[in-house]
């Protein structure tokens, strides 16, 4: 099974047409004129590299400072890393999109520039809808990539001796761009250190992985419930968007009514994915300034708000299944280390979507701003913490990592994106590694409640 799935892979990358499209977009004299300069603002399209610029240089590069124990003690004795798949293709919904305005820009669009003219002329609708979000040869490098980074990162924790040793452990969803990033996770890990002779399995656990899918009052309240998106309709609807759409209809040279904010959404994603599956500063880009792409991210941001943040309070409760299994984890780790016992686990990788991390991310507070993003605060939210952007780029990470400082002093330290990130509302001045149990302790009402059963009921019993 693992060689099919390589194979599905590898035969999609290979159909991609060679085309570069460098030096089209306006770009700043000290940035690279490959990068377009709104690729900061991509939301969930964006690519790893953006959020982390220093891996355009080297893509294996880490700096281990930052982790920055608090003492000379402490030793790792346990990682749980939730990861996102990595880079893919457009899913069959947005191809549908791409190819209207593909073909309203080359049977409507007067080229009255260069870059237009290379658009209606050289370059083709290369995506189909068969390609339906399967993960890309930049996501098996994605993954590939954050496997060696992690294990410099981590070096007693990711060991050749701890996979040998079956103390590493994969969990992925079952959708294939998932699987396939497991692949390529551990083929970053056998490929470093030359293992040949042994393969090493993984899990698929939808119930882990894809809980949104298996949360009925969710999916009744909010994923399937039209209504539960009217922040986000307004915004479409509204005067940012609007001015949006029309300088895309004078860039083009159209009549107004010709652009909709599925097309605008759809040459964003045009651009996006070009740029992240390629590396290609399109001609789609042209279609933005960085104006323009601050209000296309804030319209991604909304939707993520509203579908899986802070908008409605069981976006967060549907993750409560791998909120109690990573805490599980934990207090398996710290009990045997208490009994003077190996972490029989000393890693866990789940390697899920960017649906999978954001709930989590907001049951455990993070980026939660002091106002609700709405249709009409846009003006007052450029400042915002919860930018999508920043948090869940292609390959986004979660990581838990566990520390024994000695004398029972145990320490856990999460990381986004391999970053240090406090833990939200604990003022303890050493926040972005605090005691364990002063994080439980902080967690404890979620710890003793957040049951998935009784939350994902569709009509929960007051009280």
């Amino acid at each position: 099974m693992p060689i099919s799935l390589w194979k599905i892979v590898v035969f999609h990358f290979t159909a991609i047409p060679a085309v570069s499209w460098c030096l089209l977009n306006d770009v700043n004299p000290e940035e690279n004129p490959d990068i377009p300069t709104i690729a900061k603002y991509f939301s969930t399209k964006g690519r790893y590299e953006e959020v982390n610029p220093h891996l355009i240089e080297d893509i294996l590069a880490v700096n281990t400072s930052i982790l920055q124990p608090p003492s000379a003690q402490c030793r790792e004795i346990h990682l749980t890393a939730i990861i996102r798949h990595g880079t893919r293709y457009p899913t069959t919904k947005n191809v549908k999109k791409m190819q209207k305005l593909y073909d309203l820009v080359r049977s409507s669009a007067p080229a009255k520039d260069s870059w237009l003219r290379e658009l209606q002329t050289q370059w083709t609708m290369w995506y189909t809808e068969d390609m339906d979000g399967r993960l890309v040869q930049k996501g098996v490098n994605d993954h590939r990539h954050l496997a060696v980074r992690l294990s410099k990162l981590f070096p007693s924790l990711i060991s050749e001796k701890k996979l040998r040793g079956g103390l590493i452990k994969f969990i992925t969803s079952s959708k294939h761009r998932c699987v396939n990033s497991t692949l390529s996770f551990k083929a970053g890990l056998t490929e470093l250190w030359t293992i040949r002779d042994k393969e090493f399995e993984h899990a698929v656990n939808d119930a882990l992985m894809r809980f949104f899918d298996q949360c009925t009052r969710f999916l009744e309240e909010v994923d399937n419930n039209p209504s539960a998106m009217t922040e986000l309709d307004k915004f479409r609807e509204g005067p940012e968007m609007k001015r949006v759409e029309e300088k895309i209809a004078d860039r083009l040279g159209v009549e107004y009514n010709l652009i909709t904010d599925d097309m605008a959404e759809a040459a964003f994603y045009l651009c996006a994915y070009e740029f992240a599956i390629k590396t290609v500063n399109s001609p789609w880009c042209r279609l933005f300034d960085e104006v323009d792409a601050q209000v296309m991210e804030y319209a991604n941001d909304l939707k993520q708000y509203w579908k899986r943040g802070y908008g409605y309070d069981i976006n967060s409760k549907s993750s409560c299944i791998l909120f109690h299994d990573l805490f599980s984890r934990l207090d398996k780790a710290v009990s045997e280390n208490q009994l003077g016992q190996p972490v029989t686990e000393a890693v866990t990788v789940q390697i899920g979507h960017a649906e999978t991390l954001l709930p989590l991310l907001t049951l455990l507070g993070f980026f939660n701003d002091s106002d609700a993003l709405t249709s009409t605060n846009y003006a007052t939210q450029t400042q915002r913490s919860f930018r999508t952007s920043h948090m869940l780029p292609y390959a986004a990470n979660l990581l838990f990592v566990l520390y024994d400082c000695g004398g029972g002093d145990l320490r856990l330290q999460p990381l986004l994106n391999e970053k240090p990130v406090p833990f939200p509302g604990l003022t303890d001045q050493k926040a972005s590694m605090p005691l364990y149990q002063e994080v439980k302790k902080h967690y404890n009402d979620l710890l003793q409640g957040c049951d998935f059963e009784t939350e994902c009921q569709l009509f929960k019993n007051p009280g």
